[in-house]
């Protein structure tokens, strides 16, 4: 060996010592070399370290004590006067709602995985709730609802957040200086407090989050002491569970997995770098994660759906949002089998062809055809072979059987208003351009209409079980477009809903450049008296779970995407970091109730990560001019426990600016918990080094600070009495849009207030949204600044149902629309509280079977023995009313016997 070479001399093992695992299987801290120490010191590990506790979490019995004191300052600020409002908050209105749902087992659709609502469901089951209070507007008090035991869900998940942050930051090792003001700041953010101390999601979503982040932290510390340890796979898998329950809570909660996911793909780099880690070992740790890491979030997450479904087994309105398939799966949607002889539309949920005894109030000003999603007698068509000419037949009976065929002309004939389904060159009321056409139901009895009532019959596809599908019309089986014979459109139907005097149903056309999915329909239920009793019977293939489970994905997706309507107080995410503008979640009493956060708290989280940057970027810098500042110990400890916050706080901040869909302050939440625990790991990293009291007094002033912030604009958080003044005082921004004239102009006034409920008023709000209701005299609006608007809950596509509950009128003479009592028809056809509600017409049934032979208008449908029926099912429809309804609707709108 040359002269100027010195050997080293390997390590000497203590004997003493225990083996350490097989990804490390000889660390020794005091007999490294200097270079196995600054190797050791990068990953993580600390020489002279007490012996390792689980999760690496060092807590002191005086630590615990302290962190009880303070859980329990979060405790009273959670639930100080929980019970106010006793009336509906913000969207309270949708998830209270949800809750009922649960309770009656009826089925909605809502854009949030279920958790959350069905922890606050359980909650008002235990203490009794009926699910008969309907959450309809913002400041409707609550009656026979136990909307404390509720509230008290997201209130204890908010507590519980608070310990959590303290661990955490213990866990990163932090000091318990900095744990304290962190747990401190959480406590007295006003927030987190207004979010956590109502029916709402939020508070659920941040204490998964917080408590995934613990778990997380407790496995890495773990992961570097022993992997594949009894405690390593606990913390590990209890990562993936509260994953899975972050994400079952709302999408955010992806955000958070991907907080795991790219902190796990660093790690396993790591390790696929590390020599001293085997092919073998390294496959060990990748399958464990992706055990761990994947499938229990996945399978915790399709639980949660699992559950969903088994409690809403009953017919609701959230059925229109679903396909055939899975609606029949509801009890009360059912469908007995039918012949499998002989339509409903494929596309926008399936809903029903549907006609009804209102005409157009443009264009050709003839009966309504739209697109309804219940079942309706004004559903039922008949089905007419216009093959050849001449009259329709009246004797159905005598007539050889024929089915329907490709090419086959035919036409539809509405059952309930014997008029045939009709296309012309009129424009549609909403669809105004050129290449659509209006459709309508015209004719009168005894006429047998013209070509324009004439359609051809296409097939598309049928079923691959089934091969006559394809070669005629099989019900269920066949998906068909419909041409119109003279002008060659097709029978279209698309998400375009019709104003009020259609009742908001969706608009049918005739488009000669149709989307293919849209202009395809199918047959639903037939009934023909020429079909021989052997004839085979078909119905809807039931889904399985996971069937089910991906449908529903795919609607809260695509609805959740759509949902880009403004609201009055939404923001954009640019304006979070700096606490620009808050929420209106209810106004009522000369008091108000405003999502804000703590001014101090929320700013300065804001600093530290804009710190963090630029640190981080002249780290970069200088290590890019030689400088090696990355191996100091200090510099890797907390550019590692920054760096982690950091990514947690970008990950759940910047993929917002890639959404056009609606967005509120509180979706800035769960990033809003990484950048106070970054502020308070800034805190530890600049006061490293002062003496530990210096410390704990820079910690007293900024928690003084931030009780002081709480303190002023508490009474915005529990809605408590405030005076004009000290509302326009404490707007320190202009974008503050609270509402300071709703506050009298002295604490007198609020004395001997009588606050018993009044007969409640609807107040309508801004843009549309749902009505606040108010007790006693109706307030006048003013226009003053200080008063932006009434409190309004967030857009909610499924709880605003596109294709409303509204009744249409049985088969009577038709009533021209006039717009002068367009509002009184409007208000006149809503069903009156005391009828029942979502009552269905008897199992709508129809033949697809055309008897030959020339026929005559004027055929009536007595029975399903004489006539063919046929149920067009496109996607959306009206239960109908009996005729003492309809009479009274006529006299409503011709008191003076005018038709």
């Amino acid at each position: 060996m040359s002269a100027n070479v010195r050997a080293r001399r390997p390590p000497s093992p203590i004997p003493s010592q225990p083996p350490r695992s097989q990804r490390f299987p000889t660390l020794t801290h005091s007999r490294s070399d200097a270079d196995e120490r600054r190797t050791l010191a990068s990953k993580g590990y600390i020489p002279g370290r007490k012996p390792h506790p689980s999760g690496g979490v060092y807590v002191t019995s005086a630590e615990w004590k302290l962190l009880i004191l303070i859980t329990l300052i979060a405790v009273g600020i959670r639930l100080f006067r929980l019970s106010q409002p006793n009336s509906v908050v913000f969207d309270e209105v949708h998830f209270g709602k949800f809750a009922s749902k649960y309770i009656k087992s009826q089925y909605f659709v809502d854009v949030h995985p279920p958790l959350a609502k069905l922890l606050i469901t359980l909650a008002g089951f235990v203490f009794g709730y009926d699910g008969n209070f309907d959450f309809k507007d913002i400041g409707k008090v609550y009656e026979r609802v136990p909307y404390i035991a509720m509230r008290l869900v997201p209130a204890i998940l908010g507590v519980a957040t608070v310990p959590l942050s303290y661990l955490t930051l213990r866990a990163l090792d932090c000091r318990a200086t900095t744990s304290v003001l962190a747990a401190l700041f959480i406590t007295f953010e006003n927030g987190l407090i207004t979010q956590s101390r109502h029916i709402l999601l939020d508070s659920p979503l941040i204490f998964f989050t917080a408590l995934t982040v613990f778990f997380w932290v407790g496995f890495c510390n773990e992961d570097k002491q022993q992997p594949f340890s009894d405690h390593w796979w606990l913390w590990l898998t209890l990562t993936g569970l509260s994953l899975g329950a972050v994400v079952s809570c709302k999408w955010v909660g992806l955000f958070t997995i991907a907080t795991v996911g790219f902190s796990t793909v660093y790690q396993l780099w790591l390790l696929l770098g590390d020599m001293r880690v085997s092919a073998r070992l390294f496959f060990r740790h990748f399958m464990a994660r992706a055990l761990c890491l994947i499938l229990v979030p996945a399978l915790f997450y399709m639980f949660m759906f699992w559950i969903h479904f088994a409690i809403l087994s009953g017919s609701g309105d959230g059925d229109g949002f679903m396909s055939s398939e899975f609606q029949h799966t509801l009890r009360g949607r059912g469908m007995a089998d039918t012949y499998a002889v002989t339509i409903r539309h494929v596309n926008t949920q399936g809903g029903y062809l549907h006609s009804h005894p209102h005409n157009y109030p443009t264009g050709s000003q003839q009966q309504q055809v739209t697109l309804y999603p219940h079942r309706d007698s004004n559903n039922d068509w008949r089905i007419l072979n216009a093959t050849t000419d001449g009259s329709e037949p009246q004797d159905w009976a005598t007539l050889p059987l024929t089915y329907v065929a490709p090419g086959m002309r035919i036409k539809l004939r509405h059952a309930a208003t014997d008029k045939a389904l009709h296309s012309h060159d009129f424009r549609p009321p909403v669809s105004d351009v050129d290449f659509q056409n209006e459709v309508s139901a015209y004719g009168v009895p005894g006429y047998s209409g013209d070509m324009n009532d004439d359609w051809i019959f296409e097939i598309y596809e049928g079923s691959k079980k089934d091969p006559q599908s394809k070669r005629r019309l099989r019900t269920l089986r066949t998906h068909f477009r419909l041409r119109h014979a003279l002008t060659g459109c097709y029978l279209f139907s698309h998400k375009v809903k019709l104003p009020d005097w259609a009742y908001e149903q969706q608009e049918v056309t005739c488009n000669k450049n149709a989307v293919l999915a849209n202009s395809l329909w199918y047959v639903e239920t037939a009934d023909n008296v020429l079909l021989p009793p052997d004839a085979a019977k078909v119905n809807y293939r039931r889904p399985g779970f996971l069937s089910k489970f991906l449908e529903l994905q795919q609607v809260m997706w695509t609805t959740n995407a759509g949902l880009t309507d403004r609201h009055t107080f939404d923001s954009r995410p640019d304006a979070w970091p700096r606490l620009r503008r808050g929420i209106n979640f209810w106004v009522k009493d000369h008091k108000q109730i405003y999502l804000l956060g703590n001014p101090m708290v929320w700013w300065l989280s804001t600093a530290a990560v804009f710190s963090y940057i630029v640190v981080r970027g002249l780290l970069i810098l200088r290590a890019k001019r030689g400088c090696k500042d990355f191996e100091n110990t200090k510099v890797v400890k907390y550019d590692t426990l920054c760096g982690f916050l950091f990514l947690g706080w970008s990950l759940h901040y910047f993929p917002f600016f890639l959404m056009s869909r609606q967005l509120f302050l509180h979706h800035y939440f769960p990033a809003l918990y990484f950048a106070i625990l970054l502020s308070c790991g800034v805190f530890d990293l600049v006061t490293s080094t002062l003496r530990p009291r210096i410390r704990l007094q820079i910690a007293a002033v900024l928690v003084i600070i931030a009780i002081w912030n709480f303190i002023y604009l508490s009474p915005l958080a529990y809605g408590l009495p405030w005076t004009k003044a000290k509302c326009q005082n404490a707007r320190w921004l202009k974008t503050w849009d609270f509402s300071c004239n709703d506050f009298y102009d002295s604490y007198d006034q609020y004395k001997g207030i009588d606050y018993t409920p009044q007969p409640s008023q609807i107040v309508p709000t801004p843009h549309g949204r749902g009505a606040v209701v108010v007790e006693g005299p109706v307030p006048i609006v003013s226009v003053d600044p200080n008063t932006l608007g009434k409190a309004e809950p967030g857009h909610d596509v499924f709880a605003e149902n596109p294709h409303p509950d509204v009744k249409s009128d049985p088969a009577v003479e038709p009533v021209q629309y006039d717009p002068v009592v367009s509002d009184v028809k409007e208000i006149s056809s809503v069903i009156e509280p005391s009828s029942s509600p979502g009552v269905e017409s008897s199992s709508s049934q129809s033949a697809v079977e055309s008897a030959s032979g020339d026929s005559e208008a004027g055929t009536t449908s007595e029975s399903s023995s004489q006539v063919e029926e046929t149920t067009i099912a496109a996607t959306l429809g009206v239960p109908q009313e009996d005729e003492a309804e309809a009479e009274k609707v006529r006299q409503e709108l011709f008191p003076d016997g005018r038709r």
